[in-house]
């Protein structure tokens, strides 16, 4: 059965982003300075790769996400590019109750699929499914609907070695413990810590 891994950045007191949205508390903020360490950069684009169906939040989608992975793609001197052009060519699901097909989002809808049914069931249904793992990426809203629903099955946590006291935050919206087990952790030159846990 296919698995739903979650990759996300945090402070390290658990927030996406400060009481602004703003993440440029991160030492990469996804920008086009790619600031991470050889050896993070290349964590990241394996895990990317083990996975062969994208999941997105509608905000996620609205604001660019397809749009700015294949202007990244078209620039193969980018080392953005290897990580970028799995982006670009694999399938995409976007979740959203408002979004229509008819909608323009930045960078179109070739091979993003709209899915506007119970995100469980969805979810759910694309596990059995044949192919490579799924992962997710999302923001805080998304992610809370994800782990309420116990649908994620790995955690990647990467933790910034910043303390920002306030912001947004996906563990607000859980209503009952979340048991997890602690797979790997390990700390990159550039900063950064990895935390892997998958639910008990």
């Amino acid at each position: 059965m296919r698995k739903l891994k979650l990759e996300v950045q945090l402070s390290l007191d658990g927030y996406l982003a400060n009481e602004d949205g703003q993440t440029n508390w991160m030492i990469w903020n996804w920008g086009s300075e790619w600031s991470w360490d050889d050896e993070l950069k290349d964590y990241h684009t394996e895990l990317t790769q083990s996975a062969d169906c994208i999941l997105l939040s509608r905000k996620m989608a609205v604001e660019g996400f397809v749009a700015h992975w294949k202007n990244t793609a078209a620039d193969i001197t980018n080392p953005q590019y290897t990580f970028a052009n799995h982006i670009v060519r694999t399938q995409k699901v976007v979740f959203s109750t408002t979004l229509s097909k008819s909608d323009e989002i930045p960078g179109g809808w070739e091979t993003v699929e709209l899915c506007s049914s119970n995100i469980a069931e969805k979810i759910n249904h694309l596990k059995k499914q044949a192919g490579k793992d799924m992962i997710a990426y999302g923001g805080a809203s998304f992610i809370a609907s994800l782990v309420r629903e116990n649908l994620i099955d790995e955690y990647h946590l990467l933790i910034n070695p910043v303390v920002l006291g306030k912001g947004v935050s996906f563990f607000t919206a859980i209503e009952c413990p979340l048991p997890l087990r602690l797979v790997s952790a390990k700390a990159f030159e550039s900063g950064m810590t990895l935390l892997n846990y998958r639910p008990l």
